[in-house]
């Protein structure tokens, strides 16, 4: 099983050599086994590798980041195909009933704004946690009254201050946009080693959204993230900050009553959500419990 997230942050050369992923640097070259990798993170530009080395990764599954000159992620490497049955799956996507969809996605916005609510709780904003909790009982079907917005302008205001907006430009909002990118390519890995299509979501439908179903199915995940920014100074925004946040897939949750690793808890989660669309039953639905950070 795949759980190595391996990070190139400095100038190198990437290539294949009997199944090892080879990492040559400046001063000395790493080999690891494609098996054990999850999640490659390109994060300089100064990177030269192979087209053999990309269709291998691709070909066993290995969600490859690129990231732009201010080393965000700008780009991820997507499959054609991620499953022998692709193609059927893609059917039985495009057939789901639009009242399946809506009772999952109801359920995973009831799932994210509960997270929400429980991590105020911990942070002590009991006041805004309780509003959490009566708009989790407002919820209505789909989510008709947005109910998942309104608790994000509380939650965020809570965390961040009642000035703080996500559309400002600073290191809070660098911070969480990162994490957020590296949690969406984990989800749209998994999507596709399922075989289906990132472009077909439940709620999100941007035409111009490649990953409209990751940005669905990450939601609940989202507070992960916020909770690894609030530990964080942020007094500047720069490597060590970034590989807080990518080491967030490999941290502990718990689900079912067990131990899962962020990225195996993904794995599984995301499969919940693919057995209660085909068969819908939103009592198939496996979201983590709590977390250990």
């Amino acid at each position: 099983m795949s759980w190595r997230v391996v990070v190139i942050h400095n100038t190198a050369k990437l290539d294949l050599q009997l199944n090892y992923l080879v990492v040559r640097g400046e001063l000395n070259t790493t080999k690891i086994h494609i098996s054990e990798i999850a999640v490659l993170l390109v994060e300089s530009t100064s990177v030269s590798l192979t087209v053999g080395l990309l269709a291998e990764l691709s070909k066993q599954k290995v969600k490859v980041v690129f990231c732009d000159s201010q080393r965000n992620p700008s780009s991820e490497l997507v499959s054609y195909y991620g499953s022998h049955d692709t193609s059927n799956k893609v059917r039985t996507q495009i057939s789901w009933q639009n009242a399946a969809k809506e009772a999952v996605w109801t359920e995973i916005v009831r799932e994210k704004i509960k997270q929400q609510q429980k991590f105020l709780s911990e942070r002590g904003k009991e006041k805004e946690a309780i509003l959490l909790s009566e708009y989790i009982q407002d919820i209505q079907w789909n989510d008709e009254t947005n109910r998942e917005g309104h608790a994000a302008k509380v939650y965020f205001n809570a965390l961040f201050g009642m000035d703080f907006s996500r559309s400002q430009d600073n290191n809070i909002n660098a911070a969480l946009n990162y994490g957020y990118a590296i949690l969406l390519s984990a989800f749209n890995r998994e999507i596709v080693a399922n075989g289906y299509f990132t472009q077909l979501g439940l709620f999100h439908d941007n035409m111009f959204n490649q990953f409209n179903l990751g940005s669905d199915l990450m939601e609940p995940f989202r507070v992960l993230v916020d909770k690894t920014v609030c530990t964080m100074k942020l007094d500047e925004f720069e490597h060590p900050e970034k590989m807080k946040l990518v080491n967030i897939l490999n941290q502990e949750v718990i689900m079912e009553g067990k131990h899962y690793i962020v990225l195996n808890a993904i794995k599984r989660y995301v499969k919940s959500v693919f057995d209660a669309l085909n068969d819908s039953d939103v009592s198939l639905l496996t979201f983590y419990k709590g977390y250990e950070l």
